[in-house]
């Protein structure tokens, strides 16, 4: 699959997607999801909107990339993109 691109083509893709350390190359992205106790429907209208402000900033605050945010009625869809230095449980 790889033989059917460029090289510059191909490293320009990689480069797109990798963020750079001062010694690694690095793509961690994880998809979460988080649901209420008994998936009880109450991310409505200002709910929902409070819950994805609030996920928001708190990424914000450990030096992550909100890349997608779903809130739903019973859940919420998100993926994040961590720097390999922050813990993955502090999330």
């Amino acid at each position: 699959m790889w033989a059917r691109f460029e090289s510059s083509s191909l490293k320009c893709l990689l480069m797109c997607m990798l963020e750079v350390l001062s010694h690694a190359l690095w793509h961690c992205q994880y998809h979460i999801v988080w649901a209420p106790k008994y998936r009880y429907r109450v991310l409505r209208d200002k709910v929902s909107y409070e819950v994805s402000k609030s996920i928001r900033i708190y990424g914000e605050r450990l030096g992550c990339e909100v890349v997608e945010l779903n809130a739903q009625l019973d859940r919420v869809h998100l993926l994040v993109k961590v720097q390999p230095k922050v813990l993955f449980l502090s999330w």
